[in-house]
């Protein structure tokens, strides 16, 4: 599914050259669940933000799904990344102005889906993330654990191939993260490719696959037994 050799990425500001991956080899295949683990400045985002077409590497090889990235004009990639990546932000990322309902819609809108498949679509998510009764509420209204399940639907709307999570507990917490941990490793096991980026280590212990990376290096990678 994704196949990355060598990547390198720089930033270049008033003269200033910031080096944040440095030669990252990654491989992750069809319903793996992989989490990035390290601290802030690693390069764990700056990875992600790659991985899930976001942005591109200054050098190195990188396919995903048999398109070769790197050779894609910028509205091919975003054409493929809106069909194909699903994303969950620490944050959140929901539209204040928009209802649980038009938030999971709204990724829909730039797809090939009729106002009544989007509604359908929509409900079905709904009652996946067991937040029905939230669909007319305003993220302003909804709990910290509330907002992100319409962050993971909004995310499943699509279909993903791959749902990229990018510190999906960092605003919640103990108990209300372990709960998107257990959401995110159910989704898992029904199919769902996920990557996972965490700075914490008991997090990162739910996926099967552990990447760690440090100062834009892969230090170490570890594959987890489930029962």
């Amino acid at each position: 599914m994704i196949h990355a050799r060598n990547i390198v990425k720089t930033f270049r500001s008033e003269g200033f050259e910031n080096v944040v991956l440095r030669n990252v080899n990654v491989d992750i295949e069809s319903g793996e669940f992989v989490a990035v683990l390290g601290p802030s400045g690693s390069g764990k985002t700056s990875l992600l933000n790659i991985l899930g077409l976001v942005d591109v590497p200054t050098s190195g090889e990188f396919f995903y799904l048999g398109h070769e990235i790197t050779k894609l004009k910028e509205r091919q990639r975003i054409n493929l990344r809106r069909g194909s990546v699903g994303f969950v932000f620490q944050h959140f990322g929901l539209i204040d102005e928009l209802t649980a309902g038009e938030n999971i819609e709204l990724p829909l809108q730039y797809l090939k889906y009729t106002k009544k498949e989007r509604v359908k679509k929509v409900n079905e998510v709904l009652e996946k993330m067991n937040i029905a009764h939230r669909k007319k509420y305003f993220p302003r209204q909804l709990s910290g654990l509330q907002q992100q399940l319409v962050s993971i639907g909004r995310a499943l709307a699509i279909d993903p191939d791959l749902i990229l999570a990018d510190e999906p507990t960092g605003s919640l917490n103990s108990s209300d993260g372990g709960k998107i941990l257990e959401l995110l490793s159910s989704l898992n096991e029904q199919g769902n490719t996920i990557l996972m980026a965490t700075h914490s280590a008991a997090d990162a212990e739910k996926a099967q696959r552990v990447i760690q990376i440090f100062d834009g290096h892969i230090v170490t990678e570890n594959i987890k037994n489930r029962l």
